[in-house]
């Protein structure tokens, strides 16, 4: 259930873009934060007076971990993009981090190729999670084809490759090159 949204949210909303669970800080004098997932991206909300916002918004596609720490009291959440950059927030609702953390991983497996990995550190009085998109470069084509838009099928022969080229620049180890070369000779 997602409860109100501010307005700065359904202004900033993409056609067709569904949004899947939000939450917002838990306490504090000035106007809440929102974390918003929807089915294309992770949305930091600023609210501020006078109905004026700061936005930023992470497709999945440019994310590289979300990291969420559950205490007793609260949640904090950190969204690492992969230029580095960064979003952090804090004081967050606690159950319903739980749950947007799930509904973040469910979106990204929807769009990944390859599922999420997920990493939980249980301790005395909090948890933590972290969760790791997957490395991968046909994600992208994936969910352009899953919006109507026309992508180009790729041979096999120049995904090998594209590959090849990757494994040589380091982007990819050599097990995620083994195991992704043999389903394109697969192919052929």
């Amino acid at each position: 259930m997602v409860e109100k949204l501010p307005k700065g949210i359904g202004e900033n909303l993409q056609t067709g873009e569904e949004v899947l669970f939000a939450v917002k800080k838990k306490m504090g004098v000035e106007k809440p934060k929102w974390l918003v997932v929807t089915d294309r991206r992770i949305i930091y909300l600023d609210e501020k007076m006078f109905g004026r916002y700061d936005m930023k918004a992470v497709p999945y596609e440019k994310l590289e971990e979300v990291y969420v720490k559950i205490g007793k009291m609260y949640a904090e959440f950190i969204i690492k993009q992969e230029n580095g950059d960064e979003i952090k927030l804090d004081r967050m609702d606690k159950t319903k981090s739980r749950e947007a953390i799930e509904a973040i991983k469910e979106a990204i497996n929807r769009i990944a190729v390859e599922p999420v990995s997920i990493e939980r550190k249980k301790h005395l009085t909090s948890q933590e999670m972290w969760i790791h998109k997957p490395k991968e470069v046909i994600s992208r084509a994936v969910r352009m084809e899953s919006r109507g838009v026309q992508v180009q099928k790729e041979d096999p022969l120049e995904k090998l490759k594209k590959l090849k080229e990757l494994y040589d620049m380091g982007v990819i180890s050599q097990e995620e090159y083994e195991e992704k070369r043999k389903k394109l000779l697969d192919q052929i």
